[in-house]
């Protein structure tokens, strides 16, 4: 990565000459500044001024890159992550990729353009497991940056994790839809090439396996954890003549998507059948609509990164941190079918 002193060098004149190039400010010959231009656009050097203080020299800005800020889960988690930087009056820059992998890459080149501080990076897919994945890795690695990653463990690299009980929590929800009086059930899974989406499949499954309740493969839906395919899906279960007791939905995604079938054909959860999701949804709560959850506090994971980040700067040789955030229950009614 060019830095302001190697284009000072190629074009043969002093880092401040450079500086008044880039800012306008004060006298540069026409024929400087035609050269400084040029080099700067063969190089692609990206002035990194906004990000940097310069009396200390030290940057004090951290990237904050999530793969989809419209969903509630990540919306709470840059909450966290804002409320702990304001306290150690860090800046934030962030990227929403929309679970693109082409603006995930651009994000990472950007972020390694404004010479951050450090990372926190939710990724949109496990790296390890595609070959774009490896390359966007390496490229984490050359920055050689402190980096924390939300909800995923790359067990292979250095950075720090917050993680959550992902295969221990849908566990839970089956053994919980079994002892409200569920004898078979179904589910609405995620994405299977992620590991979060295997380790709730087989969490629920290994649950419903060790309590008696029923889960046959055709009553497992798969899906990619969005609302809009969770609709689909959902429709085709809840239109059959005959409903299993109990439903899973792995997250809050497929939990929106679930309702909004339901009330499209007329079935109600904890009526026609019993469900428990993965995350809860306040708005739902707020309308009364007493589904039962099982969440984690996506606020404190956040926050908790954050504070990762910070202790990573202080303690750069420590011990690699991995932070689980633990599920929690909230049985509101749904969970069961009323007679």
């Amino acid at each position: 990565m060019i830095t302001i002193k190697d284009v000072a060098e190629l074009a043969g004149v002093s880092k401040a000459t450079v500086s008044r190039a880039l800012n306008n400010s004060g006298y540069v010959s026409p024929e400087t500044k035609k050269k400084i231009d040029e080099i700067i656009e063969k190089y692609h050097y990206l002035p990194s001024a906004s990000a940097v203080n310069l009396s200390k020299q030290e940057t004090t800005t951290i990237g904050v890159v999530v793969p989809e800020i419209g969903n509630l889960f990540y919306a709470d988690i840059v909450q966290g992550i804002t409320r702990k930087a304001d306290e150690l009056n860090l800046s934030l820059v962030l990227f929403d990729t929309g679970n693109n992998m082409e603006r995930e890459e651009k994000a990472i080149r950007v972020l390694q353009q404004q010479r951050v501080k450090g990372i926190i990076l939710g990724p949109s897919i496990d790296y390890a497991e595609s070959k774009r994945g490896k390359k966007l890795l390496k490229q984490l690695t050359d920055m050689h940056l402190p980096i924390v990653i939300i909800d995923r463990d790359f067990e292979q690299m250095p950075w720090d994790a917050v993680i959550y009980e992902n295969y221990q929590s849908s566990y839970r929800a089956a053994q919980e839809l079994y002892r409200a009086g569920n004898r078979t059930a179904a589910m609405i899974a995620g994405d299977m090439n992620l590991k979060i989406g295997r380790d709730r499949l087989d969490g629920f499954r290994k649950g419903a396996q060790d309590c008696g309740l029923e889960l046959k493969e055709e009553d497992i839906f798969y899906g990619n954890f969005s609302m809009e395919d969770s609709y689909q899906l959902a429709k085709k279960l809840l239109t059959r003549k005959e409903l299993p007791d109990a439903l899973y939905t792995c997250n809050n995604a497929t939990t929106l998507g679930f309702l909004k079938a339901a009330k499209e054909v007329k079935r109600k959860a904890g009526v026609d059948i019993a469900l428990i999701g993965n995350d809860r949804i306040d708005i739902v709560d707020i309308l009364g609509m007493n589904i039962s959850w099982i969440y984690r506090d996506t606020y404190n994971m956040g926050y908790t990164a954050m504070q990762l980040l910070q202790e990573r700067f202080e303690h750069p040789d420590k011990p690699r941190s991995l932070c689980m955030i633990p599920y929690q229950v909230e049985l509101n009614g749904s969970e069961k079918k009323k007679k």
